[in-house]
């Protein structure tokens, strides 16, 4: 065997070290420099040369000028966009995963990986209702998993249809903006549902319906499952009834809302995903695992190969009926095991484990709506189905919402982003870190008087 030098040495140890203290800071602070654009851009000049540096220094350079640059998304006051709350064991296994450059492109190469990858997609599935046959694979996130879906939806309507050409998409306006571009990209059209309440019902599909002209250029309906924004669950039961009278695709977007499946507090309101023809969400969103990691699940995994397959002579070897290659069902032909540290993460710790840490964020974002309501300088604009509560203070124009945003970094309290909702400023929490508490909450509720 090829001894390591002493340089590599080192710079394991050093590594490791580095790794090892990151993962006990309780709580992890938030961080985000000072340093301006051209500050960051001026201190990384020169760090790449054609003379190599020591590895000490190099990690040096990474531990004052560029970690403390990024906002740490698993802080459990990170309460901005979608956090992230990565179990320790996911992270553990991801730098495994790395060590050992396990790649999941094919079972050929990749058999173990992938048929553990495979495990937990079936405990997906099982959890939205699927059939036996579902499956699919991990992809980078929702967006691609978005897109590899929605192509499956373009390429099965071509066949019903016996045709090619432009087809359409029914998408309330709630869909994630992953949706609009994904769309573009496969140039099919949206038919957009107005939904006033934030939820796609059936009612709301029909009765666009009846201005839409001829129906047969219709390819597939989306619902979401937990809107980003609102935390919102469209009808599920309702619209994938109405997709299977038409014989339209049925897509479940559920990148953020789907983990709440595993919550009994909140299940009844994911009624009718079962219907789905596929459906994506991710773990590294509410399901505790690390960036990045989307799954996405197919009804009928057939119909996903015979979109995605692609076929060229040094593909001969790996293109072989009965094996389950990931690239077949997305976009994607080199990819990570990305699915593995989830595996690793759900085996060690168990399925109640993780109801639990989800039923736990459910009872901070209830709680956190009660403190909103009953303060006199803020007000809920919806009620929350999941764990985003938006809300606003009163008399707060865009700019108010900004500063304060600004101020809670720089002071290191909190990461709250502004938004907007029909058009008016306000801001939002996203609680899926089972850490985040009531009083992380309250805190930053009190600095909005």
């Amino acid at each position: 065997m090829h001894r390591i030098d002493q340089t590599t040495e080192q710079m394991i140890r050093s590594v490791l070290a580095y790794a090892e203290n990151r993962l006990r800071m309780d709580p992890v602070p938030l961080d985000q420099g000072t340093l301006s654009s051209s500050e960051l851009y001026a201190r990384l000049d020169g760090v790449i040369r054609d003379r190599n540096r020591p590895p000490d220094e190099v990690l040096g350079i990474y531990a004052s000028i560029i970690a403390p640059s990024v906002i740490s998304a698993d802080s459990p006051r990170f309460l901005g966009f979608i956090p992230a709350a990565p179990t320790k064991a996911s992270l553990l296994f991801d730098m495994l995963v790395s060590c050992a450059s396990i790649q999941g492109i094919s079972w050929l190469e990749a058999s173990g990986a992938i048929a553990a990858e495979n495990t937990v997609l079936r405990v997906i599935s099982d959890e939205a209702g699927l059939p036996a046959g579902a499956g699919g694979c991990f992809v980078s996130g929702g967006s691609a998993g978005n897109l590899s879906a929605l192509a499956v939806a373009r390429e099965t309507a071509k066949q019903r249809a016996g045709r090619s050409g432009r087809f359409r998409v029914v998408v309330g306006t709630d869909a994630h903006s992953s949706v609009v571009n994904t769309l573009r990209l496969l140039e099919m059209d949206a038919l957009i549902v107005p939904t006033p309440d934030h939820r796609l019902t059936a009612d709301a599909v029909r009765a666009a319906l009846a201005d839409a002209g001829d129906l047969s250029d219709i390819a597939a309906v989306i619902c979401t499952s937990g809107t980003t924004n609102a935390g919102i669950i469209d009808d599920l039961a309702g619209v994938g009834a109405l997709a299977n009278d038409y014989g339209w695709w049925f897509h479940v977007d559920g990148a953020y809302g789907g983990a709440g499946l595993v919550a009994p507090s909140v299940r009844h309101i994911f009624d009718g995903v079962e219907l789905a023809d596929s459906f994506i969400v991710d773990p590294h969103k509410w399901l505790f695992a690390p960036f990045d990691s989307c799954a996405l699940i197919y009804r009928d995994p057939v119909l996903g190969r015979a979109a995605h397959t692609q076929y060229a002579s040094y593909l001969d070897p790996v293109t072989v009926d009965g094996e389950w290659n990931p690239s077949d069902f997305a976009i994607q032909l080199t990819r990570r095991a990305r699915g593995l540290p989830f595996w690793f993460s759900l085996a060690v710790h168990g399925s109640a484990a993780y109801r639990r840490a989800v039923e736990q964020t459910l009872s901070v974002a209830r709680a956190g709506a009660e403190l909103i309501r009953k303060a006199e300088h803020v007000s809920l604009l919806l009620e929350p189905d999941l764990s985003v509560l938006i809300f606003e203070r009163h008399g707060w124009r865009a700019a108010d919402y900004e500063r304060w945003s600004t101020r809670l970094l720089d002071e290191q309290t909190a990461f709250v982003t502004p938004t907007s909702h029909h058009g008016r400023p306000c801001t939002r929490f996203a609680v899926v870190n089972p850490v985040t508490t009531e009083d992380d909450l309250a805190l930053i509720i009190d600095t909005m008087k």
